[in-house]
């Protein structure tokens, strides 16, 4: 009875379904979050909404810095699963926790000091740069908090736990939905807070998400961390999981300050280009959501495959994950397209909003197809180990390309934001491209992080 049970763990964590269904659903419940958000702060101005859009661009950057080590320790840990070095996988995980609050905190320092100054950077002006004070000042001084969400929800996460995962997210999200109600509106007795609200529910929401998941790593893990482990610096396991961040989390900060860009040239179409972007992207994120769900439940079992030495069976199962992503997006294109007006009367009522929104949301079919490739494809690549590849074509086809063309597309030729849409699709096939002649080669099969002895198999443990 014991031994069927291990062969159904077994099974399960190689099953790209049972993993990639709660992280789906994981992904839809943080994306909701901020369209609970947007919908709310929409209800008080057009503006609120640009302001919270723009402090978000910083926020996101600081979160995609905080994954160079959430990132690269999980994809550490689950190759030293792959190969049954549990106690190795339970230290790592606490290197990773502690390494994370320590680099949060210093970038909830940076914010507090210099939140006016690089806001702006941006030329917002007005209400718009007063709202994103208010919402980065406070979301930002607490950002470790997020921090500690990343490392945690990734290790329970590569244990096979998505589903416990995506329960976590759910009960963030249902507190996160009643704070903004109370503190934005000045429901159940609480003052009318506005912006500001929003930016408390928010803190308060991960807050309580740090403490369940601290509960829930004690009861998954079959060897448990030691308290010692946490304050256990290892120079050879600090090495591997930065092998693997570092270039992941620049690779995304590249991205992120490329989109920043893009908000950039946007602050000179006028307020309701910027209106229309904000909301046009929080639509698009429906369209890849299914795609990113596989791209971290492929990345999951393709680094355990790895670090079992099973290597065909990840290069098959790539291409599966592939296929199925690019269906679901390619259906997801097609209900956008068809109601895209109606999508974004959703957010405002504003015509001249609505119409560009739409316009550009036109453009999904050539930029999502490509960017969900990428999605997950650039994570096995990760997950195997090969994380500086997309790092070295993302500064040549992002930086070098993309933005430079976003400028010519909106500045030169007048194409407005589907100029910028055109420009990120741009450098999203490119690098599609790239990427799968890269899985192809099979070149990433020499930088597995766990050796193996005469090319034997490690025998995989679920748990």
């Amino acid at each position: 009875m014991a031994s069927a049970t291990l062969e159904e763990k077994e099974a399960k964590s190689f099953n790209l379904f049972y993993l990639t269904w709660p992280i789906f659903l994981e992904i839809f419940l943080f994306m909701m979050m901020g369209i609970a958000d947007t919908l709310m702060l929409s209800a008080i101005s057009d503006n609120a909404v640009s302001g919270v859009g723009a402090a978000n661009q910083y926020l996101h950057i600081a979160i995609l810095i905080l994954e160079v080590i959430g990132n690269g320790a999980s994809i550490v840990v689950a190759q030293y699963i792959g190969s049954r070095k549990l106690l190795e996988a339970a230290r790592i995980s606490a290197l990773a926790i502690t390494m994370n609050l320590i680099v949060g905190l210093l970038i909830s320092g940076a914010f507090l000091l210099f939140c006016n100054q690089i806001l702006q950077i941006l030329n917002l002006q007005g209400e718009i740069l007063e709202h994103a004070k208010s919402y980065l000042s406070f979301v930002g001084g607490f950002i470790f908090l997020q921090a500690l969400v990343n490392s945690l929800a990734a290790i329970v996460r590569v244990h096979g736990f998505t589903k416990e995962a995506m329960l976590v997210s759910l009960g963030m999200n249902v507190v996160h939905i009643i704070g903004n109600y109370a503190l934005i509106f000045g429901n159940f007795g609480f003052s009318e807070m506005g912006v500001h609200g929003a930016a408390i529910s928010t803190v308060i929401s991960r807050l309580i998400a740090v403490l369940v998941f601290l509960w829930l790593l004690y009861r998954i893990m079959e060897i448990k961390i030691q308290f010692r482990y946490y304050f256990s610096l290892s120079k050879a396991f600090v090495g591997k999981i930065l092998k693997i961040g570092i270039p992941s989390a620049t690779e995304q900060v590249m991205y992120q300050s490329c989109q920043m860009v893009f908000l950039f040239y946007a602050t000179f179409l006028g307020e309701e280009s910027m209106a229309a972007r904000q909301y046009a992207s929080n639509i698009s994120m429906f369209i890849y959501l299914f795609a990113f769900a596989v791209g971290v439940g492929t990345s999951i079992i393709v680094g355990r495959y790895v670090g079992g030495n099973r290597k065909d069976e990840a290069y098959g199962r790539v291409w599966q994950s592939v296929r199925s992503a690019s269906i679901a997006t390619a259906v997801m294109v097609a209900l956008v397209m068809i109601f895209r007006q109606p999508l974004m009367t959703i957010f405002t009522d504003d015509l001249n909003i609505i119409e560009l929104g739409a316009h550009v949301l036109l453009f999904s079919i050539v930029l999502e197809t490509g960017r969900t490739i990428n999605i997950v494809l650039i994570n096995s690549l990760r997950a195997a180990g090969d994380a500086r590849f997309p790092l070295w074509i993302g500064m040549v086809t992002m930086v070098g390309i993309s933005v430079p063309l976003g400028y010519l597309f909106v500045f030169k030729l007048d194409m407005s934001l589907p100029g910028i849409w055109l420009a990120i699709a741009t450098d999203e096939w490119l690098r599609a491209i790239l990427m799968s002649l890269r899985w192809r080669s099979r070149k990433w099969e020499k930088h597995a992080l766990v050796k193996h002895e005469h090319g034997d198999q490690a025998v995989v443990s679920a748990h």
